[in-house]
């Protein structure tokens, strides 16, 4: 089926035309042009599956239901932000002298391929293709955390390569047994992900639950989830604004669709207790390991990181609380998380290319001195703290009704508690960042920020997707439904 191929295949051929082509003027948009025929693409294959069930191709090795298509909008919605932030990048970048052209033509060739990494694991039927294209994600994006070639991006890289390496082999240990139940289970299901979990009650259990638990630990580390978060940071930190934005507002999420494909598969087999226990204590030590490093932290693109932890633990706390509400709310939760975040990052990319430093000391007055740049990066964190209209106000809700309403009233309340602390946190850092006192010289006016108009337009642009995905989430209401019945097993 052509339409479920778009996706996947135009990122490789967008790739292929960048390495022949190279970056340079009349490619540099090349990307975001991808992009949008891509989530054009995904849009149209949304309306299929809702229409007329799940699609397959190349021989079942791909399939698209209800939960692959909505992963795919964030996917390619993302994908357009990063992607069209990316030319004013590149061209701060060489300007500045960090990069080349070639740099600029490696760095979209890698961006690509990225992207088509993580088309694939959302795509994939099988739990095996799943694996290798989320450890492809790991090698592909190593080489884009040290572009730099700094000491701080390149330890960056190999740390990030050493802990998701750690995370990918338990996750492989799990999948191979996971094999071996299904195997001794004799329905033929292999590791096809809808054969499993609809035979799952004819695994072994002992097996099963070893199985699931390095699974959820594996893929948990590629979510940044604790206790294999450490990468996190420096990752974030480290790599370009653009790919920054891409492994925070959807690397995370699909390395989380691996865990609630996962977690289909073990209620279905153990019951719900055993990965909502495991998912509860990740969440709130995921929630506990935000906090207490967010409230010293003094890095900006740091606090961002830090910040992805606390949404990923929410993601892990709706999905311990199941059901159609809480599942709903994770997956929604999903898409105003990559908007605001993408926004972010890229806000801070150009705050340090005006700077130099992403010390949050080093960065005051910023209303005054850019203040489209100031509006989008204030609009951006009271997004990220869950204020309406934006759409994580409505996730974030939602998601505590569920948990109050499923039996985890003690993990919600202990869970919002430090979301609150986090949110002050965030509005205050950034609030220095904002209006504090200029450091420049008495009596001298603040030095002002160039924004480039493609980046305040893309910025202004996810923001106000986020707002209005939160007012009126009517259209991808029927797709959150229908995902949502997937994920809880709901015939």
């Amino acid at each position: 089926m052509v339409i479920l191929l778009i996706p996947l295949l135009l990122p490789v051929l967008t790739a292929v035309a960048y390495l022949a082509a190279g970056w340079r003027r009349s490619t540099a948009w090349l990307g975001a042009g991808s992009a949008a025929v891509v989530l054009a693409a995904v849009v149209v294959l949304a309306v299929q599956v809702l229409a007329a069930g799940p699609r397959t191709a190349v021989g079942g090795l791909l399939r698209a239901d209800a939960l692959t298509a909505f992963m795919l909008v964030v996917v390619a919605a993302v994908a357009l932000v990063a992607c069209a932030a990316t030319p004013a990048h590149l061209r701060g970048e060489i300007a500045a002298g960090h990069a080349s052209a070639r740099t600029a033509t490696r760095h979209t060739v890698l961006v690509q391929l990225f992207l088509a990494a993580m088309t694939l694991a959302v795509l994939a039927a099988d739990l095996g293709v799943l694996w290798v294209a989320v450890e492809a994600t790991t090698i592909i994006t190593a080489f884009l955390v040290g572009q730099r070639r700094t000491r701080a991006a390149v330890e960056a890289a190999w740390k990030y390569v050493v802990i998701c390496s750690t995370g990918i082999a338990l996750a492989l240990l799990g999948t191979l047994l996971l094999n071996y139940a299904s195997l001794h289970a004799g329905s033929g299901a292999g590791l096809d992900l809808a054969a499993l979990a609809d035979g799952a009650a004819g695994l072994d259990p002992g097996v099963t639950r070893i199985a699931v638990a390095l699974l959820i630990l594996g893929f948990g580390t590629k979510a940044g989830l604790a206790p294999l978060h450490a990468w996190l940071p420096d990752a974030h930190s480290q790599a370009p604004a653009p790919v920054s934005a891409l492994m925070s507002g959807v690397l995370l999420s699909v390395a989380f669709y691996a865990i609630l494909r996962v977690k289909v598969i073990a209620d279905a087999a153990l019951g719900v207790g055993f990965a909502r226990t495991m998912l509860v204590v990740i969440a709130l030590a995921s929630l506990l390991v935000a906090t207490t490093l967010l409230i010293a932290q003094r890095d900006y693109k740091r606090m961002l990181a830090y910040s992805s932890i606390e949404h990923m633990g929410l993601l892990a706390l709706g999905a311990a609380a199941g059901g159609p509400l809480a599942t709903a709310a994770v997956l929604l939760h999903m898409l105003g998380h990559g908007l605001a975040k993408s926004t972010l990052f890229v806000g801070a990319g150009h705050v340090l290319q005006a700077t130099g430093s992403s010390r949050i000391a080093d960065v005051r007055a910023l209303a005054s001195r850019s203040p489209v740049l100031a509006g989008c990066v204030a609009a951006g964190v009271l997004a990220l703290v869950g204020f309406p209209p934006f759409s994580l106000f409505a996730s974030e809700f939602a998601l505590a009704r569920a948990g109050f309403a499923n039996g985890l009233g003690w993990a919600t309340a202990a869970a919002f508690v430090l979301v609150l602390v986090i949110a002050a946190v965030l509005v205050g850092h950034t609030s220095r960042m904002l209006l504090g006192a200029s450091t420049a010289a008495p009596g001298a006016a603040p030095a002002p920020l160039p924004l480039p108009i493609g980046a305040a337009t893309t910025m202004v642009l996810a923001l106000v997707g986020c707002a209005v995905i939160g007012v009126g989430a009517a259209p991808l209401a029927p797709l959150l439904a229908r995902a949502a019945d997937i994920v809880t097993g709901t015939p």
